[in-house]
């Protein structure tokens, strides 16, 4: 298991968790140490670590368990120090509060939490990865939080 190097935040107001968890059977091969938090609907995404955001997919509105949403999920990516990326995906349709070039503080709200793409129940999708040379291009890390968060295996 790869950990990050980076330290960091958790990328949401800790008063708004209901439950982390990563689900082995959603989670497997490069989305292996992805973290799914239960959150409000509409809640404040927060940039877990200062950085860069280097990509932004918002023109879905809708999502479900159907396989139809696989490739319809909203998402933010930001670019840390030491070759470290985070990913929050599943937000909520025009939620953005940032744009592809902006720099970010760590904490700072980029975005809001919604329910698009391939998801069985309304959370927000958290992981961090590094590019590579694997079939998929990038693998996943270990997140390494300031603040300990206890995390669900399924």
């Amino acid at each position: 298991m790869a950990v990050s190097k980076n330290t960091y935040s958790l990328p949401f107001n800790k008063k708004d968790l209901v439950r982390a968890v990563s689900d082995t059977k959603a989670h497997y091969s490069h989305f292996k140490e992805a973290i799914d938090f239960i959150l409000p609907e509409g809640s404040f995404i927060l940039a877990a670590k200062a950085g860069v955001v280097i990509d932004i997919k918002d023109c879905y509105k809708e999502g479900g368990k159907n396989v139809k949403y696989a490739n319809k999920t909203n998402y933010i990516t930001l670019k840390h120090g030491n070759n470290e990326l985070s990913q929050y995906a599943h937000i909520k349709y025009k939620g953005m509060l940032v744009k592809v070039g902006d720099k970010v503080k760590e904490g700072q709200p980029i975005t809001l939490r919604g329910n698009t793409g391939f998801s069985t129940a309304p959370h927000l999708h958290f992981h961090v990865f590094k590019f590579n040379n694997s079939a998929a291009g990038w693998g996943s890390l270990k997140p390494r939080f300031k603040d300990y968060v206890r995390v669900y295996k399924s």
